[in-house]
């Protein structure tokens, strides 16, 4: 029977705001080194800060911690356990509860901090045994985070949460969509997003069903998905990660389906994984996969081996690799990656907009950490190639204002030589967002250093010219490639006249 807290959010809502049980109220509860060692998956120094804590200690115990804690504990912390039990959020252990389900405090940087603003996930326990089972439902993990963190948050008129699993994603779109629709392939999945919107105070609309085929004939501004992208055998052995096609086969046609549900300019944004096949060059793998009259941004993450991505994705399912019958299955994956000469996983993030100008289709490596969520650079991406679209000619770009982004650092680096160090070379970097660095010559630093906002980018060329005494239109052939990247890194940005 699927868990339904629905009727019970209103009154589990009221005690959670009472005894504190926000993001806020466990921080103060547990101290900032409990609390990250609770992060960490260690629960001792949590369970200690709540000795003294009442009511919402028991709640953190219960809620968070895996304790059974007595009934009249229970009882005083969120009423009658009885409906509680019957709707699936706790079960009876002994002489006590406890939880049969995982609920947690929720936030993001755009609430107020008021009651209002509380969310909670709803999620299936994170144990190994539990993460097992089939139709398991995860909780916020670093995947629906990573989204989160990437996502645009222009307002529009309507987001598809596709794939919602717990409901976290249609949590974050509630803050800048008026309507937001969320599905999901699994009945479980959609129950207890259900019972995180309801916990929540978000409404959405929820519907069952495969990949687009619930929002048939619908269009929407922003699509999100966290779809099943983890690339292996035809086969689903859990529902939240496996797509049962071969490989990474179900994200290229979800790429190629989505323009049918975007409206005109909308923007979709999903994360993903692709093979690395023997031969082929993985940007052009990707590439084939995009549909026409797009936009796109493919940016990757991370590659690993065959053998790493399997082992990840065996932990994540709280399998033992060593265990006789993970080995077994882990031979049966690895067989089939080599049968595809599969040589490595990549992972990352994908950005496609609708639009009737002529696309521009970005793929590449995000070296180095991020500075800073991705969801302003995507929201910037956007913006520059547009501008860079409307200046697409020479000329207009020639005439156009530019100067360098605050956080832009120029690095000059040295090797060892026959008399100490000598120079080897500059480059241009960013400190914030995607740490994007480009390598620059003198001339190039010194044209760089002239994008003060002041003088058009052509007759900053000029000075150029005759400075290193080098041909004006050569100059102006060589530059003019290296600044449209500049500006689409957001290393250069444009002054408005």
């Amino acid at each position: 029977m699927l868990p339904d807290l629905v009727p019970a959010a209103p009154g589990l809502r009221t005690a959670f705001l009472t005894h504190g049980y926000t993001v806020d109220g466990v921080r103060a509860l547990l101290g900032r080194a409990a609390h990250d060692a609770l992060t960490r998956g260690e629960p001792e120094a949590a369970d200690r800060a709540t000795r003294d804590g009442g009511e919402l200690g028991v709640l953190v115990r219960l809620l968070l911690l895996g304790a059974t804690e007595p009934a009249a504990a229970v009882r005083a912390a969120l009423g009658d356990p009885g409906p509680l039990v019957g709707a699936g959020l706790l079960r009876v252990a002994g002489d006590g509860f406890a939880a049969a389900l995982d609920v947690r405090p929720y936030a993001d940087d755009a609430g107020s901090g008021a009651a209002d603003d509380a969310w909670w996930v709803v999620s299936d326990l994170d144990t190994p045994a539990a993460r097992q089972d089939r139709d398991h439902v995860t909780g916020v993990g670093g995947a629906s985070l990573s989204l989160a963190a990437a996502a645009i948050r222009r307002p529009v008129d309507a987001t598809l949460d596709l794939g919602t699993g717990c409901g976290v994603q249609a949590l974050h779109a509630s803050r800048h969509s008026r309507t937001v629709v969320g599905t999901d392939v699994a009945p479980r999945a959609l129950a207890l997003a259900a019972a995180t919107l309801a916990l929540s105070g978000v409404r959405a609309e929820l519907r069952e069903g495969p990949w687009l085929q619930p929002v048939a004939g619908r269009r929407f501004a922003h699509v999100v998905s966290n779809p099943p992208f983890v690339p292996g055998p035809a086969r689903v052995d859990y529902v939240y990660r496996d797509s049962g096609a071969d490989g990474d086969d179900a994200l290229a046609a979800l790429l190629g389906d989505l323009p049918g549900v975007l409206e005109a300019g909308g923007v979709a944004q999903l994360l993903g994984s692709w093979l690395h096949v023997r031969g082929e060059d993985w940007p052009d793998r990707v590439r084939s996969w995009l549909p026409p009259g797009c936009d796109a941004w493919i940016l990757q993450r991370e590659v690993v081996d065959p053998a790493m991505h399997v082992g990840t994705w065996q932990r994540d399912a709280g399998l033992d690799p060593a265990a006789p019958s993970a080995r077994a299955r882990a031979g049966e994956w690895l067989d089939w990656a080599e049968a595809r000469a599969v040589e490595g996983v990549g992972f990352g993030h994908l950005l496609l907009r609708r639009t009737d100008a002529e696309p521009v289709v970005v793929v590449e490596d995000l070296v180095g950490e991020l500075g800073g969520p991705l969801g302003p650079e995507a929201d910037g991406w956007l913006d520059r190639v547009d501008w860079l679209r409307a200046h697409a000619g020479d000329d207009a770009l020639l005439g156009a204002t530019l100067a360098l982004t605050a956080s832009a650092t120029l690095e000059r680096y040295a090797v060892p030589g026959e008399e100490g160090w000598a120079e080897a070379g500059a480059a241009v970097a960013r400190r914030d967002g995607p740490l994007w660095r480009h390598e620059v010559d003198e001339p190039a630093a010194a044209l760089l250093a002239g994008c003060r906002g002041e003088l058009p980018l052509g007759e900053l060329l000029a000075l150029l010219s005759f400075a290193h005494d080098r041909p004006y239109d050569a100059l102006v052939a060589a530059t003019l490639p290296a600044v449209r990247e500049l500006v689409r890194h957001g290393l250069l940005v444009p002054v408005a006249p």
